[in-house]
């Protein structure tokens, strides 16, 4: 590993297709026989830092259709939390599901799980089929893995039936020194971004980007009024970005005051924050609140100038669906991902039967949807919201943080890079945009 990354930091790529494949390079992982240390916790009491380790593993062989990267920086997302606390179910009976699927899947059915599904680096190697990458090339991976031997994945990849989110439902994930990644997931690395920059929009950046602007997902346009929860975080802040690029009306609802100041920063003027307003859309656990819905409808009405919202983006969940279904307009669309307050919803159906509202199902982006947004990134659209970047040693405590809400954006994890900082290609263009780069710095 010493000598692809001295030649990476050297900027000779050209050398790294010569240099020998490392038998073994350290990984992020959670171990099988660990996977019920958590048991009878609550969900908020189990910690990331008890379950993840940095341990040496074996590279994997390289199949058909594959590349193994070396990763420079990687990041943490929310499946990486519920990974490492075994929610809602162990990942390890995706990999052993996806272990019997054919020769070349086996390798990922181990006893341990190196996680993580955000990366940027360099090719090392490919296998054979591959010819849009070769070793030398630097790159960012969005997490879809598809087998695309169905016909149902050839109009959009996410309907495959064997499509998978890579370092959740695959093994060899991103949060290594090295990742083995099928070559349909490299997109090209944008040249103005340092490695950790870089390497945290990707599973993010594209959700939003299908939640929000795809006709898979609101298909949002110029002046729809869009409700948007947790705006300042990992996923919130690239759909506020999104809204305000595309011409829509961001509302954006946060939960601290420093939070409502960074989405402000961004350009957002209708902000909501929780922490101020005290909305409780649960009067107890069994039960919701519909007075605390219609408050939150006349905060947006006030803010709006009288206006319902076109689209909810949807991730919390359990917490402010009900809600969620309640404010969106007559006609409007609730998109939603992730659940990360919970994966049991309910709201009262009245509201969305009688006012001819669609709730869309949103998880991730196909390829086209990803490169799309990646795109975006790379022409100084939509900015990196990286707040603060870990050591890989250091990956538990940054999943903790995760877990417990403290981080804003998203929070990145150098693997081989030693330093922040290192990987800008153009710094002309960087400097033109520096300041939006750097506006989830330390906050």
């Amino acid at each position: 590993m010493d000598q692809i990354r001295d030649a990476i930091l050297a900027d000779d790529l050209d050398a790294i297709g010569g240099l020998p494949t490392p038998g073994s390079y350290r990984a992020v992982l959670v171990r099988k026989d660990e996977q019920d240390m958590f048991e009878g916790l609550a969900t908020k009491e189990k910690d990331p830092r008890k379950a993840l380790h940095v341990e040496e593993v074996p590279t994997p062989e390289i199949g058909p259709g594959e590349a193994l990267i070396a990763v420079m920086a990687s990041s943490v997302n929310y499946n990486t939390v519920w990974t490492s606390i075994f929610e809602p179910v162990s990942t390890f009976g995706f990999l052993a599901r996806y272990g019997r699927l054919n020769d070349l899947t086996k390798k990922h059915d181990l006893p341990y799980h190196v996680v993580g599904s955000d990366l940027s680096g360099v090719v090392v190697a490919v296998g054979p089929g591959v010819n849009k990458w070769k070793p030398g090339d630097e790159v960012v991976a969005h997490c879809l893995s598809v087998e695309l031997e169905d016909p149902a994945g050839h109009d959009d990849t996410m309907m495959d039936p064997q499509q998978r989110i890579w370092g959740f439902e695959t093994n060899f994930g991103g949060l290594a020194e090295l990742s083995l990644v099928k070559s349909n997931q490299l997109m090209p690395k944008p040249a103005h971004l340092t490695w950790e920059e870089a390497a945290c929009p990707g599973l993010v950046n594209s959700t939003a980007y299908r939640q929000l602007v795809s006709h898979n997902g609101a298909n949002m346009k110029q002046g729809d009024v869009v409700l948007i929860w947790g705006a300042s975080g990992g996923l919130g802040s690239y759909a506020t970005q999104m809204a305000l690029n595309g011409g829509a009306i961001p509302v954006c609802v946060v939960s601290s005051p420093e939070k409502a100041d960074i989405v402000r920063s961004m350009g957002a003027e209708l902000v909501i924050d929780r922490s101020a307003e005290q909305y409780r859309f649960w009067r107890d656990e069994e039960n919701q609140d519909p007075r605390e819905w219609q408050r939150l409808g006349a905060k947006i009405r006030e803010l709006t100038g009288g206006d319902d919202a076109d689209i909810v983006f949807e991730h919390p969940g359990r917490e402010t669906f009900g809600a969620s279904v309640y404010v969106a307009k007559k006609g409007g669309t609730i998109v939603t991902c992730a659940s990360t307050s919970g994966f049991l919803h309910s709201y009262d159906n009245r509201y969305l039967w009688m006012n001819l509202k669609r709730i869309v199902g949103s998880h991730f982006a196909n390829y086209r949807e990803a490169w799309e947004a990646n795109r975006l990134i790379d022409r100084g659209l939509i900015h990196p919201t990286l707040s603060k970047t870990y050591a890989m040693d250091d990956v538990g405590q940054a999943a903790y943080d995760v877990h417990r809400n403290r981080h804003q954006g998203k929070v990145g994890v150098l693997t081989l890079a030693p330093e922040e900082g290192l990987g800008v290609k153009d710094p002309a263009k960087r400097e033109r945009h520096l300041t939006a780069i750097n506006r989830f710095r330390d906050v």
